[in-house]
């Protein structure tokens, strides 16, 4: 059985606000729009955006809904490509996972903006 590495565990508890921001991106609305259409405070928004609250599956589908967007969920075999990943971080030093981190930043921060322009 697979037991889940701080990246994937990182990915998960990013992932209601991902599809919010997601969300508001494909209709082009605000926080404080999106929050009007699903009937609760901006603020609500605004902390599941940052991660600092993670909704219920029911709470994250009728905000979804508020924008004309369901979640489709589908199951399939556990991959542990960011595991393996997680595993090689220990043999690392600190400056060296710093290093990568930075370099892996700039190369996601240049896909978003070769996907822009």
């Amino acid at each position: 059985m697979a037991k889940m590495g701080p990246t994937r565990i990182g990915h998960i508890e990013r992932l209601a606000g991902n599809l919010l921001k997601v969300a508001r991106g494909q209709i082009g609305v605000s926080q404080r729009q999106l929050a009007e259409l699903a009937g609760m405070p901006q603020s609500t928004i605004a902390r599941i955006e940052s991660g600092t609250r993670q909704p219920s599956l029911p709470v994250l589908a009728r905000i979804l809904a508020a924008a004309d967007l369901e979640i489709r969920i589908n199951l399939a075999p556990y991959e542990g490509h960011d595991d393996t990943l997680d595993a090689t971080d220990a043999f690392l030093t600190p400056d060296q996972l710093t290093r990568r981190r930075t370099k892996q930043e700039a190369f996601a921060v240049s896909l978003r903006h070769s996907e822009i322009g």
